[in-house]
């Protein structure tokens, strides 16, 4: 079943990249709640080809403690930003957003809303699958995340 989930996972997060889409990369601080808390730390790529439909592709490490000992773990995760109003810029500030997250112990659809697609807040619900979960906690059950996403330009702009 794991193997079909990571599989699907990698598929789905890979469809997009069959037309001609402008990429964005960027740098992203965050909050993630899996039955415990972890930092988030991690590279984003934003795919899109106009601004109704946004793709978006990331890996991040989560930083967290369990039991008095310091936590990292590996996670991927897709997401589809979707805005169809036309001829009014503000409207266009924010987002409907939709995706999931796969990490060794846990695979989490999720839907939240984006502002300009860079301040994120999203929930949804976390499916454990590891058995072992992490120190003997399982990471099952509600999935709340809040990221800020920085553009690579905008760093590059800063610094100069």
């Amino acid at each position: 079943m794991k193997p079909v989930l990571i599989c699907l996972f990698f598929m789905l997060s890979l469809s997009p990249l069959r037309a001609q889409l402008t990429v964005h990369k960027m740098a992203h601080v965050g909050y993630v709640y899996q039955n415990q808390s972890f930092g988030e730390l991690g590279l984003r790529a934003l795919l899109l080809k106009n601004d109704d439909v946004l793709y978006r592709l990331g890996a991040s490490a989560l930083v967290g403690s369990s039991n008095s000992k310091l936590h990292v773990m590996p996670k991927l995760q897709t997401d589809i930003l979707l805005n169809f109003q036309r001829g009014v810029d503000f409207y266009h500030a924010y987002y409907f957003l939709a995706g999931a997250e796969l990490t060794p112990k846990y695979i989490a659809p999720k839907i939240g809303v984006s502002l300009f697609g860079i301040l994120d807040l999203t929930g949804g619900y976390g499916f454990s699958i590891d058995k072992e979960g992490l120190n003997g906690k399982t990471l099952e059950g509600l999935n709340i995340n809040a990221t800020l996403s920085i553009p690579f330009v905008m760093i590059k702009d800063v610094l100069h």
